[in-house]
């Protein structure tokens, strides 16, 4: 089921299986694998990896959400590659959540000393 909705969205995208696995940074026999049903549990992190060059949601490659009811929404290439990174260097969506709240907190505290 996740390979083909992968392969699906690769195709839809014009994408090879040479591209997405540059794009996603995923071996290419593994892409391939996946695609074809002889690999079914990839991890979570390397689903992640997947769903971003192809502009979905894990929740969709799993099977959770159809691709419909998925808010899209486009980055462009720079902030692809920041969350490309941070995936990479092992930061975590909570970690991003508390940042953000972080940011959030700083900017009420530069509200109340004005």
């Amino acid at each position: 089921m996740i390979g083909e909705k992968i392969k699906q969205l690769r195709e839809e995208k014009g994408y090879s299986l040479t591209e997405l696995s540059r794009l996603a940074d995923v071996s290419k026999s593994y892409l391939s694998l996946l695609e074809r049903g002889m690999q079914t549990n990839p991890s979570l992190q390397l689903i992640q990896k997947i769903a971003l060059p192809l502009e979905t949601s894990i929740e969709y490659l799993l099977g959770y959400q159809q691709e419909l009811e998925y808010i899209e929404f486009k980055l462009d290439k720079e902030w692809k590659s920041l969350i490309q990174q941070a995936i990479e260097n092992g930061l975590e969506k909570q970690d991003f959540k508390e940042y953000l709240n972080f940011l959030k907190f700083q900017e009420w505290m530069r509200e109340q000393n004005k």
